[in-house]
């Protein structure tokens, strides 16, 4: 009974980050209109975009094989299942049956819906699907192990890769606590957050001028259905990642136990980390210009580097 709670709670926060994922991104864009002195769409204007695609129809491309009309629902299903595994509200302090929350598979998901959509990218033959391929998985070549040494350099503290472990130990912290690492870390995943959703100054969401996508390039050939599923993913995808910091880094207020009191607590302290961090998004958009791609290996570079000393001070 306790393991089948347990899948439960995890298939809840996992409905939840798929629930609010548009509405976070709904935010950031309101909140940059408003930042650029614009009136800007409501915050809901992320589902009609979406209710709008699964009525549509599909066109494809005459070159693509039948592979490439399964890729969207793969990566919105890699996106989903790595939603699991995050401690959104809940993180027990006892030993759980099942450990659904493996940090090093939830990234390696997350790289994997990243490849499932360069790969229907390149099946459709399409030159800037292609280019826009080729440019995100540069990216994810600099970000992803930046991300693990992360990852390692806060698992070497609590001995486990349990992010429900690691949130449930780190909330028991006091903040004056902190060392350098904590802080080297926390930098290197703010540097890579943007790079990670997609946004600016690494990739720009809301282009439609093709030799400067990244994540949209891969976009290009997808349409209808196909197309909703791929742009829930990437709202999913940001509020995971935005959830990965919080858990890392401000696992303040999550719930223990199952009361009603503490839940509620919970979710109120969810969303004000949400709002804080989905705030930093849209200020850094609102503040900075998309790099030139030539540019991107240097900015992240700063990220990775931060990333490694983190980790290396663990160590040493």
């Amino acid at each position: 009974m306790k393991v089948a709670a347990h899948i439960a709670v995890a298939l809840a926060q996992a409905g939840l980050l798929v629930l609010l994922g548009p509405l976070v991104t709904g935010f950031v864009q309101k909140l940059k209109a408003r930042l650029q002195c614009r009136q800007g769409a409501d915050l809901w204007q992320p589902y009609r975009d979406l209710w709008k695609l699964l009525r549509k129809g599909t066109v494809q491309s005459d070159t693509a094989s039948p592979f490439f009309q399964v890729v969207p629902v793969l990566a919105l299903a890699a996106t989903v299942v790595s939603a699991t595994m995050m401690p959104v509200l809940w993180a027990p302090t006892d030993i759980v049956p099942v450990p659904l929350g493996d940090a090093i598979l939830l990234l390696a998901l997350l790289a994997l819906a990243r490849f499932v959509t360069a790969i229907g990218a390149f099946d459709a033959g399409g030159a800037f699907g292609g280019m826009g391929a080729s440019r995100e998985m540069t990216v994810g070549l600099l970000v992803e192990p930046a991300l693990m040494m992360v990852v390692f350099s806060i698992a070497v503290v609590g001995g486990t890769t349990d992010l429900g472990d690691i949130a449930a130990r780190r909330s028991t912290l006091a903040a004056l606590s902190w060392q350098a690492p904590d802080l080297l870390a926390l930098f290197a995943l703010l540097v890579l957050i943007p790079a990670e959703a997609g946004r600016i100054p690494v990739d720009n969401p809301d282009t439609h001028l093709e030799l400067t996508m990244l994540h949209e390039g891969m976009l290009l050939e997808h349409s209808g259905p196909g197309l909703a599923c791929l742009a829930l993913a990437t709202h999913t995808r940001q509020l995971i990642v935005i959830n990965l910091v919080a858990a890392l880094f401000l696992p303040v207020g999550m719930a223990h136990g199952m009361s009603p009191v503490e839940l509620a607590v919970a979710l109120a302290a969810f969303a004000a980390k949400t709002l804080v961090l989905a705030t930093f998004l849209g200020v850094v958009e609102s503040s900075y210009a998309k790099l030139r791609f030539f540019r991107v290996p240097q900015f992240l570079g700063l990220g990775l580097l931060c990333a490694f000393l983190s980790l290396a001070l663990r160590i040493l």
